[in-house]
């Protein structure tokens, strides 16, 4: 979440007369993440997540992400709900932005998880996963090799003012990965982007998954990758293992990995460390200093990308094929 598009009082209450949700109480920005402009928002009827939708979405992809949060809801996984306008439409127009009202979800995204956080949060991500199984809509994943490419030209000119040397460390890792992508692994729906800031506990349990404007069709396992990028590594950059070991536990305890996956694990941690970095790189050299966005260092994640260069088989992240 983040905020690109200020919203002027007046604005958001003339917007608000198309809900069915009350008189407006206080509002404020939420600058964390980074693809949308986010808002709280309290009214008379309770708390709503008010979102803006900024350059990166494309428009004609609402009706999946918006689609997918009422499927998921309806097979028990804890999603906002998009909320109807009195219209019956689930979209309006607001600071010359398409926006959304989504309804609050109770809890803390967790600044420190532990091993039993990350276990809750593989059970989550295999619920999902079989609960999208029969969605009748599909989006393509705009962020698979080709579309990091893109990215990349948009960044790599600089890309050494970040650390001497980037450029060339990543047209590397660009040959190798190309290489090496696994096919035909099991896919369907997933999350794209179940980063500790997307998933709310109240206390150790999981009360909920947000922001699901990464969701595409690809592999679960490209999935499952990104979460452990996501959790398993500590400030100091070190992989701690037993979160690993229990976030894959998690996973498995609800949907069992095939072989083929557990051996593409090293893989496509590879390239989801990639493609993270590179949309942080993108951002790190072209958002205006000042913004009320979060730009978070490239580099943290270069050193995952490293880690994950190094590792043989998927027994160094504790599971066995």
């Amino acid at each position: 979440m983040a905020v690109y598009t200020d919203v002027s009082e007046g604005e958001l209450q003339a917007f608000l007369k198309g809900y069915d949700v009350g008189d407006l109480l206080s509002y404020k920005g939420i600058a964390e993440g980074s693809e949308n402009s986010n808002y709280l928002l309290h009214t008379s009827g309770g708390p709503y997540i008010l979102t803006l939708y900024e350059k990166r979405v494309d428009h004609r992809d609402l009706p999946f992400f918006l689609g997918l949060m009422d499927h998921l809801a309806h097979k028990g996984i804890v999603c906002p709900l998009p909320v109807h306008r009195r219209d019956g439409a689930l979209t309006g127009s607001l600071a010359g932005r398409v926006a959304a009202l989504i309804t609050f979800l109770e809890g803390m995204w967790l600044r420190k998880p532990t091993a039993a956080h990350c276990r809750e949060v593989g059970k989550a991500l295999a619920a999902l996963h079989l609960a999208g199984a029969d969605f009748p809509l599909s989006r393509r994943n705009a962020l698979q090799i080709a579309g990091w490419r893109k990215l990349w030209a948009g960044a790599r000119d600089r890309a050494d003012e970040v650390e001497q040397g980037l450029v060339a460390e990543i047209d590397r890792e660009f040959a190798e990965l190309e290489k090496a992508w696994p096919v035909d692994l099991p896919e369907g729906i997933i999350h794209g982007d179940l980063f500790p800031d997307n998933v709310f506990f109240l206390g150790d349990r999981l009360s909920g998954v947000i922001d699901f404007y990464f969701a595409c069709n690809d592999f679960y396992a490209y999935d499952l990758a990104t979460c452990m990028n996501a959790w398993c590594f500590e400030k100091d950059h070190s992989y701690n293992l037993t979160k690993s070991t229990a976030l894959l536990a998690g996973y498995q305890s609800i949907r069992l990995l095939e072989p083929a996956e557990i051996a593409a694990l090293p893989v496509l941690a590879r390239g989801s460390a990639l493609r993270f970095m590179l949309t942080r790189l993108y951002d790190w050299l072209t958002v205006a200093d000042g913004a009320l966005v979060q730009k978070r260092d490239p580099m943290e994640i270069v050193r995952r990308l490293r880690f994950h260069r190094a590792v043989r088989s998927a027994a160094e992240y504790g599971i066995e094929a």
